[in-house]
């Protein structure tokens, strides 16, 4: 069999071009980013597919559940805070079992959770189902609805969405690190300090980390970048608007230095 891996390479595109628009996010709105990274996983997903409507899952490992993070289509919103059950349902089946499952019956088949259809008002046709795997361990589900001009999934679209969800999965978890990596390197650096971490720091490392430190207290530029990113953040928590009109003031002055510099 001879699979066409046009559409597994439009994927890969444009899932690096999501990572790319997520990573010149920064720290400023990191919590923001790994939200937008994960929506733009499922629209890429359902658009390459042509996927009526889509979610994305995953696992939380403290209570065994699928946790709705994206939902694609018109009754979305209904999904917000809804949780599954490991193995209840299509999604919980496959999250559990860390097999792809394709169901062109749905309302026929007795793994389908009628009560997730019932409660947005959609009760897809077909679904197609696949495991997001990181280093073997499934970390959650991306599940499309619905195939464009199709009555089901067929084999192919298996194939492509398991290949892009090993990517995805790969994005997600890289996603959370970079969340968390500024809170991390401080927190080790504060333990290698203050001896909190119970091991015993080299006096010549921790006199190190000490002038580093210090360093950057003394850094005026560093010290009124933060601040300006502070102020960045305080306007974006004001609405979207307000970050619009922040983001074109700053694009304007930003424009106009480089203008005057090139004259220089």
């Amino acid at each position: 069999m001879t699979v066409d891996t046009s559409a597994g390479d439009e994927f890969a595109a444009r899932l690096r071009e999501a990572l790319t628009k997520a990573a010149t996010a920064s720290t400023i709105a990191a919590p923001a980013t790994h939200r937008t990274l994960l929506q733009m996983i499922a629209e890429t997903a359902a658009g390459v597919i042509s996927a009526r409507a889509g979610a994305l899952f995953l696992v939380d490992e403290e209570t065994q559940e699928l946790r709705f993070e994206v939902a694609l289509g018109e009754r979305a919103e209904a999904l917000r805070g809804v949780r599954l059950p490991l193995g209840h349902g299509i999604a919980g089946g496959v999250a559990l079992s860390g097999q792809p499952m394709a169901v062109s019956d749905v309302q026929a088949d007795e793994r389908w959770a009628a009560e997730i259809g019932e409660r947005v008002g959609y009760i897809p046709e077909s679904i197609l189902c696949v495991p997001l795997f990181y280093e073997d361990a499934v970390i959650g589900v991306l599940e499309l609805l619905d195939k464009e001009g199709a009555p089901s999934f067929g084999e192919e679209d298996i194939l492509t969405l398991s290949l892009f969800a090993n990517q995805a999965a790969v994005a997600i978890e890289q996603s959370r690190v970079q969340q968390s990596a500024g809170a991390l390197v401080a927190s080790v650096l504060r333990s290698l300090v203050e001896g909190e971490a119970g091991l015993d720091a080299d006096e010549n490392v921790q006199e190190d980390v000490r002038r580093l430190g210090a360093s950057i207290e003394e850094d005026e530029l560093f010290r009124r970048s933060l601040k300006l990113a502070d102020l960045v953040q305080e306007i974006g928590r004001a609405g979207e608007r307000e970050l619009d009109a922040c983001e074109a003031i700053l694009e304007s002055f930003a424009a106009y230095l480089r203008a005057r510099s090139s004259t220089l």
